[in-house]
């Protein structure tokens, strides 16, 4: 009977047209306007626009386990969770006075918040958004650090990079009451950003303060921190720095790693059985993203101000540029939907996401945004590290 009952239900609310799923959805974060955009990508519409999200100039966002609500993060230390089937916020709070991203439990119970002021990580239920846990990122000194390159992992862990006391942390979180840390100390200069491979083995930090990368292997952590590319900048003058590179694009293919070379005009592509180089390839300027089609075939790579206006697609297999785009000025970040048939980029000067074919390369679609920077397709609710 219960069971009946159910499906007449569901019958009903499909007849209302109140049933969608939320396969094909995703969030464009608008971030001179303190909101976002709901899309979906069959049809490639705007379905909702959700104001109030506070200041988006370096948000980002995680989704629930059942990709229904997203957990947004705002730089005013906002943590904001927003229904997209309604178009609406359920809660916000202000966790921080200053946050740069946030990463959700195995479990989904938990939401983390990696914060720059005051520093450390808070982590929150994901259901009330009640803090549950307050970790502290404090240098030897005492002196707290800016948390960056914040990750889920298995085993209900979180892993964080502490940018000014040169650590890696690995939190088990368990019992998030009493959160139990382990660190990596001496990392390297300046730890910025950082992924986690698509299995949740290997965390790789990138330097800002030095050339090279640190790399952790999760399932061997006694092995310590391993540097990787400590020297592919010696002996040549780095040039200034316009933004920050990204590692958190996915660039991992199953034999190689593309990461984007700080302060050069490089993608430095490192075999992933060994972690050493193996070629260098020019792009059109400094990179900020590159990014892994879901099959790994193509790696696209968008870049700082002022050549901001370009996208470069590397074929994974020639390990060479096959195809210059130009969407238009202030390319801010890149999405392929969940199978990679498409990469929808985010055209800031224009206040448009455009559409491209990963197949064809060429331009398919467009929507308008204000000011678009991060896009997040739900697929990523299913995936380990993002």
């Amino acid at each position: 009977m219960k069971r009946e009952m159910a499906v007449a239900a569901l019958l009903v609310l499909s007849g209302c047209g109140s049933v969608r799923g939320v396969g094909d959805m995703g969030v464009v974060i608008e971030r001179a306007t303190g909101s976002v955009e709901v899309v979906e990508s069959t049809g490639g519409t705007v379905l909702a626009r959700v104001e109030g999200l506070g200041d988006m100039s370096h948000a980002s966002l995680v989704y629930s386990r059942d990709a229904r609500y997203a957990f947004v993060f705002g730089r005013d230390g906002g943590l904001t969770k927003v229904d997209l089937l309604s178009g609406q916020i359920v809660n916000r709070i202000i966790q921080a006075g200053n946050s740069i991203g946030g990463s959700i439990s195995q479990d989904g119970r938990l939401v983390a918040v990696a914060n720059y002021e005051p520093g450390g990580v808070k982590i929150f239920d994901a259901q009330t958004l009640e803090l549950v846990a307050d970790i502290p990122a404090l240098s030897a000194s005492g002196k707290p650090s800016k948390v960056v390159g914040l990750a889920d992992v298995p085993g209900q862990k979180f892993v964080f990079s502490l940018f000014d006391a040169d650590e890696i942390w690995l939190a088990d979180v368990q019992d998030p009451a009493k959160p139990v840390i382990r660190k990596f100390t001496d990392v390297g200069s300046k730890p910025y950003d950082a992924l986690v491979s698509q299995n949740g083995r290997y965390y790789i930090a990138g330097l800002f303060g030095e050339d090279g990368f640190a790399l952790v292997d999760l399932w061997k952590p006694d092995a310590g921190v391993k540097r990787i590319l400590p020297d592919y900048g010696r002996g040549e003058k780095r040039q200034s720095v316009f933004k920050m590179p990204h590692l958190r694009g996915w660039a991992l293919t199953d034999e190689y790693a593309f990461l984007p070379a700080m302060g050069r005009h490089e993608v430095l592509v490192v075999n992933r059985s060994d972690w050493k180089e193996v070629k260098r390839i020019p792009v059109h300027s400094q990179p900020v993203f590159a990014m892994a089609q879901p099959d790994g075939r193509q790696v696209w790579v968008n870049f700082a101000h002022p050549e901001s206006g370009k996208v470069q697609v590397i074929d994974t297999m020639t390990m060479k540029v096959v195809k210059t785009l130009s969407p238009g000025p202030g390319v801010m970040h890149m999405e392929f939907t969940p199978r990679g048939e498409q990469a929808w980029l985010s055209v800031r000067d224009l206040d448009r996401v455009e559409v491209y074919s990963t197949r064809s390369l060429e331009r398919v679609g467009s929507l308008s945004a204000r000011k678009p920077s991060g896009i997040f397709f739900t697929s990523r609710a299913h995936r380990i590290g993002l």
